[in-house]
């Protein structure tokens, strides 16, 4: 709801503040007293172009506030939080601009873009002009109208919900095909070099024991002799190292009472001999174990041989990272055969629910067409009613893909003077009819669908009399569940206002001014009562003003 409008410096506005009441307000007022430059000036807060000619004074700054409530309202709180700006029951817009042409806007005090600007206001305000193109020709529009009427408005959620899985799901088993047809050309490749170092069937470290035993092999018969000859001098040469030892102690031990030191010296020297005979047993042991064999040597010769080619062929250093290399071969052969059953679960999964989509889809169509009959008769109807009775609507149904919105396009259609040739409303109507048009549809749809503040800005021009209450009735009814502001001529429409606003020039210091007031309910009758008859209304006008008043 636009609670307040506040200008400064703007055309012939010096000042000038206005409070607008919720349901029907009605502006009237003499021809070029202003009442268009009250809808220009909020213009500029809907995000119309500016520039330093539409201010008064041009040495000082022209501003333009209006204060929105918008409790209600989930688009624009979305909107507010998707461009981190406040977000309060109040939205106040200004826009500024400079004596040099610069113009900035505020949302809340915060600076938007014109862009920021235009898409905030589309959600607030719906302005009707008399050379509009309107948002009636947008396709969006007359689908929401159509599904607002089909109460369509559950059961597009639910296609919304399962439409969007849909996407999702078709995503994703694309992505898995792209993988699967790259993973497919490197597949042959990647299971012949599995398949040879599965045949390899290296152990870990073994390339290098497998080495380091063939460096033993190789010098055998050399290790051997020197293992025996030390042997040999420890334990059974003419004088053994060991036996030295042995007698040596008992010389010690001799002369253990002779000196304290000698006997620990006795204890090492003994220790010593048992070492060494310790050592001379492993190296028999070793010596024994020790075994020239030219068939071992030739068969590790031939395995690290074909070891030492794979880790050339893979750049690799160490039987382990071999190994690592054949786990990932194992891998990703093993991801092909998953990839290929995850493909088969996606394609399961798709067909389902584009079965889904499908019957939703069905469905809403189905509402939408049996819609279609009732919704046309009814706004034919109203345009008889608003002066326009040759006019015709029609609407065109027609089956596409599945979209967002179920599988239709829809497009209305228009014939203004009965020539059975009916064309897109963007192609065919002029503003006025529009704006009629726009009314008598809104008007079907105004308890089903969050519209927005709703102004119209002589509408009603070329029509009077029937036509013109018919169009006030019409105006009043949506109002009980929309505010609506109406620049208009006509007292018929005047008549039907919850708030009555009359826009006047005056004179002050020597400049012509706008101003605007709330009429009361007898300056009401007066004024509709000179819209009548003329600046001085008779008795006869008055009465059919209060008449008009009252019904």
């Amino acid at each position: 709801m636009l609670q307040k409008i506040h200008i400064q410096n703007y055309a012939i506005i010096e000042e000038l503040a206005v409070d607008f009441s919720p349901g029907l307000n009605i502006i009237t007022g003499e021809t070029g007293a202003g009442k268009s430059i009250l809808i220009g000036a909020l213009s500029l807060t809907l995000g119309e172009r500016a520039d330093s000619t539409a201010l008064l004074n041009k040495e000082k700054k022209c501003v333009v506030e209006t204060i929105f409530k918008t409790i209600k309202n989930k688009a624009v709180k979305q909107f507010l939080s998707a461009n981190d700006l406040d977000s309060e029951d109040e939205l106040v817009i200004r826009r500024e601009i400079a004596p040099n042409g610069k113009s900035r806007a505020f949302v809340n005090d915060t600076p938007v873009n014109l862009n920021q600007l235009r898409e905030l206001s589309s959600l607030l305000v719906d302005l009707h002009q008399q050379f509009d193109t309107l948002e009636l020709g947008d396709t969006d529009f007359q689908r929401e109208v159509l599904d607002a009427l089909a109460s369509n408005g559950e059961l597009l959620q639910q296609y919304s919900t399962v439409f969007h899985q849909y996407i999702a799901v078709r995503k994703e088993l694309e992505a898995l095909q792209s993988e699967q047809s790259i993973a497919n050309k490197e597949l042959d490749y990647n299971r012949f070099l599995f398949d040879e170092l599965a045949e390899a069937d290296f152990k870990e470290n073994e390339l290098e024991e497998l080495d380091a035993e063939l460096k033993l092999l190789s010098n055998s018969e050399n290790i051997k002799q020197q293992l025996s000859s030390i042997y040999f001098e420890l334990k059974e040469s003419e004088q053994p190292i060991i036996q030295q030892l042995r007698s040596l102690n008992v010389k010690l031990h001799s002369m253990e009472q002779y000196h304290y030191e000698i006997a620990s010296l006795a204890q090492r020297l003994q220790s010593t001999q048992i070492e060494l005979n310790d050592i001379a047993d492993e190296l028999e042991r070793i010596d024994d174990s020790v075994q020239y064999s030219s068939e071992r040597i030739q068969w590790i010769n031939d395995r690290t041989l074909n070891g030492y080619k794979l880790l050339k062929k893979h750049t690799v250093n160490s039987t382990s990272e071999l190994l690592l290399i054949k786990d990932k071969l194992q891998q990703k052969l093993n991801n092909i055969l998953n990839i290929s059953e995850s493909i088969q679960q996606k394609e399961k999964q798709l067909r389902e629910l584009l079965k889904q989509c499908e019957q939703l889809a069905e469905t809403i169509s189905s509402n939408r067409q049996n819609t279609i009959k009732p919704f046309t008769e009814k706004v034919n109807l109203l345009l008889k009613q608003v002066g326009m009775p040759n006019a015709k609507i029609k609407v065109q149904l027609s089956t596409v893909a599945l979209n967002e919105y179920g599988n239709n396009i829809i497009e209305f259609l228009f014939d203004a003077n009965k020539s059975n040739r009916f064309e897109p409303l963007r192609k065919v109507a002029s503003g006025g009819e529009l704006s009629r048009l726009m009314l008598c549809i809104k008007s079907l749809v105004a308890k089903k669908l969050q519209l927005p503040v709703l102004i119209f800005d002589e509408i009603d021009t070329g029509i009077s009399g029937e036509a013109a209450r018919q169009v006030g009735i019409i105006m009043k009814g949506l109002s009980s569940s929309h505010q609506v502001l109406s620049i208009t001529h006509q007292p018929q429409i005047a008549a039907k206002a919850d708030a009555h606003y009359f826009v006047y020039k005056g004179i002050e210091d020597d400049k012509i001014v706008t101003s605007i007031r709330l009429l009361n309910n007898d300056e009401r009758i007066t004024a509709i009562a000179k819209m009548l008859s003329g600046e001085k209304p008779t008795a006869a006008a008055l009465q059919n003003a209060r008449e008009m008043v009252s019904n």
